[in-house]
């Protein structure tokens, strides 16, 4: 199977370089794209130096508008899986395999800090986040998730055709599980360890934290509600 690792990135000098080392240590065969989203700093440079692939964006588009060119990049040509990475080593790469092993199975995985017990911890603020938006998910999808927050993902083509056609804007991952479900492809998460960034910082402030919460959810209802009135128009 031919394998992507697409690696959006944005002011992760700090930290892209072992991220790429770490992916080549554990999955050799893989593919690595770096979307690079209009970094100001040497992120390009150092990805190229670590050997990726680099796709630079003019100006910054955020996480949704990086993830579809990837996306669309891993449609045109043709890979069998595209996977999501963070850049700034939250997502170890050992856990890889987990993923891959069930696409095919499934069109989407999703790796979650929370089907099971792992060593990972967030504040109390940010799992009540997590937990509020897996209700949501679970609610108006009919499919029970535990970590919809999550950036660590692995699609098989439907899947990539899907997200290179759409793919949400502003903090994409919530609203992405829905368009997925409703658009008839099956989803499964796999328990992974995460760590903490390696290096730099979020850009989720606490003020960004309150637009985040009310834009996912309006997001999230109108989404179900569009797919549930094409529902009721299909003859």
């Amino acid at each position: 199977m031919k394998i992507l690792i697409i690696i959006p990135a944005y002011n992760e000098e700090g930290s892209i370089s072992s991220v790429i080392a770490d992916i080549r240590q554990h999955v050799p065969d893989a593919d690595i794209l770096v979307v690079n989203d209009g970094s100001r700093d040497r992120t390009e440079q150092l990805a190229e130096a670590a050997g990726a692939r680099v796709l630079t964006l003019p100006y910054n588009v955020g996480i949704g508008g990086g993830m579809q060119t990837g996306y669309i990049y891993a449609q045109r040509m043709e890979y069998d899986i595209a996977i999501q990475m963070d850049a700034d080593g939250q997502h170890p790469a050992k856990e890889l395999p987990k993923l891959i092993a069930k696409v095919g199975a499934y069109d989407l995985v999703i790796g979650s800090r929370y089907a099971e017990t792992t060593s990972y911890r967030s504040s109390r603020m940010r799992r009540l986040g997590m937990l509020f938006f897996s209700g949501l998910v679970t609610l108006v999808t009919g499919q029970r998730f535990t970590d919809t927050t999550s950036g660590f993902r692995a699609a098989g083509r439907k899947a990539i055709d899907l997200y290179a056609r759409y793919y949400p804007i502003d903090y994409p991952e919530v609203e992405s599980i829905v368009y997925l479900k409703r658009s008839g492809c099956r989803i499964a998460e796999v328990s992974t360890e995460m760590h903490r960034r390696k290096a730099g910082r979020s850009s989720i402030t606490p003020w960004k934290s309150v637009y985040y919460m009310v834009k996912v959810t309006l997001a999230v209802l109108m989404s179900a509600m569009r797919y549930s009135r094409s529902a009721v128009s299909r003859p």
